[in-house]
């Protein structure tokens, strides 16, 4: 009798003996696959890090090597893509009524060719002067950089506004009456514009951004600030 219970529980419980291997076997090579997912996501993003620390890198090498050209071809490239990040709204603000166009690439051309010949080397020199006739501080927030925030904002900002009105207007064909009258209608707005963004914006640089970075984070700002221009100098409806 004891044998035959025996058997009996030997048989039932081999199949039970069975589905757990198989079970324990399956979760095995499921943690396996989900290690090895996990250990490639890993490697990529480790290698994707990699590869943003080594362009950076090489970026400033080459700042370092070739300044005014290196800033000069990044306010190039950032300057055409907001003209065209502010044709695409232009695009986008249309109604159904309205005739919608392509891309105007001669406008991109020329916001591209105002970063390239004029903001860059524009800033890049006159960061040098200012440094130089006023050194930075250590310390952020110091009346040196208060006085540097007010002579870029009140004196350099409104004079380098007029050069763009007058550099992008001549590019576009305006004769000089009509860029007179474009600055009599739109100046005193964009002034008003430029110091919401660019007071807060310039305390930044002055205060925290490496002198040798500081063309590059106002080519990032510029980014926005050119939308801005790209839609003010273009509004037809004005």
């Amino acid at each position: 009798m004891k044998i035959s219970l025996l058997l009996l529980s030997a048989f039932c419980a081999a199949p039970i003996t069975t589905a757990f291997t198989s079970t324990l076997s399956d979760t095995t090579n499921m943690l396996g696959k989900l290690h090895k997912t996990s250990s490639s996501s890993s490697s990529s993003s480790a290698l994707n890090i990699a590869g943003v620390q080594e362009a950076w890198t090489a970026y400033n090498d080459a700042l370092e090597a070739s300044p005014l050209l290196v800033k000069s071809v990044t306010a190039s490239v950032i300057l055409g893509a907001a003209d065209v990040t502010g044709q695409a709204l232009e695009q986008a603000q249309l109604t159904e009524d309205d005739e919608k166009s392509d891309l105007d690439i001669a406008r991109t051309i020329r916001f591209a060719f105002f970063g390239l010949v004029l903001q860059a080397p524009w800033n890049h020199f006159y960061y040098t002067l200012l440094d130089g006739a006023i050194p930075p501080t250590e310390e952020p927030f110091t009346p040196t950089t208060g006085i540097k925030v007010v002579i870029d904002q009140f004196v350099q900002a409104p004079i380098f506004t007029v050069l763009i009105f007058g550099f992008l207007g001549f590019l576009e064909g305006k004769n000089t009456e009509a860029i007179k009258k474009q600055l009599d209608d739109d100046y005193a707005d964009t002034m008003v514009a430029n110091w919401k963004l660019w007071v807060p914006a310039t305390v930044v640089n002055l205060a925290f951004v490496p002198p040798i970075l500081r063309v590059l984070y106002l080519n990032c700002v510029f980014f926005f600030w050119s939308i801005f221009l790209s839609l003010k100098l273009n509004n037809k409806d004005e």
